[in-house]
């Protein structure tokens, strides 16, 4: 039976409450944007942060609203609370409120495979959110979530059955360390002659590495995530994981190379998308062109393509370098950006809590 918030108690408005969990964040400062700028559904936003930023105000709604420590009682009247926390904070946390009554909507990895818990994406598995045993609904995986809804449009069309991905990751996808790490070695390598010699990135940059392996500032990075069996990363398993399940498509082949690149924020991936019979780019851009939460530019005669530079700050996935493969007519190739911290993250959060609102 799917576990039901009790009926709203939030507040003068007669609204629901909502918390924001995590909201001194990379991911929750952006949400305090998203929430300030779509259609106001809430009652009270509490924010709710670790111990020692307790008492920092925040502004949400035009509003300065202080910031009150992770405690059981902190959920007290909730009715939704949106995590944006590591894994580990998220496993103990999560469960808490769901218990105290609250629907949590959660932004980290550690429910996403969970049998019980939805893995939802509005535009394509909108449904999902009905059926929540535990009470939590997981948000997917940034590099996921700049892809899917352009492949769940596709799919719905032609029927996927087989994916190929490289991905050129955003430093923000790893927190404000990863922002942090790549404008410290900008500045480092700056009106240099650099980049010319094996290991002379390197030798300037020194240990100052950050959450990342290699220097990203003058190079890519062919890692993102930690390291799992047989050499793949967790950000290449969770995209081929993440990816079945948003799709219903439990034993999909997919194959997924997962760089980081010396861009502040906005994911983007190639994707070699193979279909269940023969499929024309005239109907994908028709199906593209189309879809909810996607934009199709795709001019390449006039330099038209969506980059990092164009997309970041924006809601949609943008989708570009629509073709058909050369050796396969049931194959597309594409080339898709979206912002890793909107769409990527607080977005589909917000998306969610939105959905589970109109459910009430």
């Amino acid at each position: 039976m799917a576990h039901t918030a009790r009926p709203a108690e939030a507040g003068r408005t007669g609204r629901p409450t909502l918390a924001v969990v995590g909201a001194t964040g990379a991911v929750g400062t952006v949400m305090l944007q998203i929430l300030s700028q779509r259609a106001d559904v809430w009652g009270e936003i509490r924010l709710i942060a670790s111990p020692r930023s307790a008492g920092r105000k925040l502004a949400v709604r035009g509003e300065e609203t202080e910031v009150v420590a992770l405690t059981e009682e902190a959920f007290d009247g909730v009715d939704i609370a949106l995590f944006d926390v590591p894994d580990e904070v998220a496993e103990r946390w999560a469960p808490l409120a769901a218990a105290r009554g609250a629907v949590v909507v959660d932004n980290s990895g550690a429910f996403r495979m969970d049998p019980d818990v939805p893995l939802v994406v509005p535009e394509v598995n909108p449904h999902a959110v009905r059926t929540r045993p535990r009470g939590i609904v997981a948000n997917p995986n940034c590099t996921t979530l700049s892809m899917i809804v352009a492949l769940g449009a596709l799919h719905a069309e032609f029927g996927l059955r087989e994916l190929v991905v490289s991905s050129y990751q955003a430093v923000s996808g790893a927190g404000h360390a990863g922002v942090r790490t790549l404008r410290e070695q900008l500045s480092l390598v700056a009106g240099t002659e650099l980049g010319t010699s094996p290991g002379d990135v390197r030798r300037a940059v020194g240990d100052n590495t950050g959450p990342f392996p290699e220097p990203v500032a003058l190079n890519v990075v062919p890692w993102a995530g930690s390291l799992r069996e047989d050499g793949w990363s967790s950000e290449e398993m969770k995209v081929r994981d993440e990816s079945r399940k948003i799709l219903g498509l439990p034993a999909l082949p997919v194959a997924v190379t997962c760089v980081r690149v010396p861009v502040v924020t906005t994911h983007s991936l190639t994707v070699h998308a193979r279909f269940e019979g023969e499929v024309t780019v005239d109907k994908a851009r028709e199906i593209l062109a189309t879809a909810p939460g996607v934009v199709l530019f795709d001019n390449p005669a006039a330099g038209e393509f969506p980059t990092p530079a164009d997309v970041v700050g924006t809601d949609p996935t943008w989708v570009g370098r629509v073709r058909r493969a050369l050796d396969d007519p049931t194959a597309l190739e594409l080339f898709v950006c979206g912002d890793n911290l909107r769409k990527g993250a607080a977005l589909n959060t917000a998306q969610i809590a939105e959905l589970l609102v109109a459910e009430r």
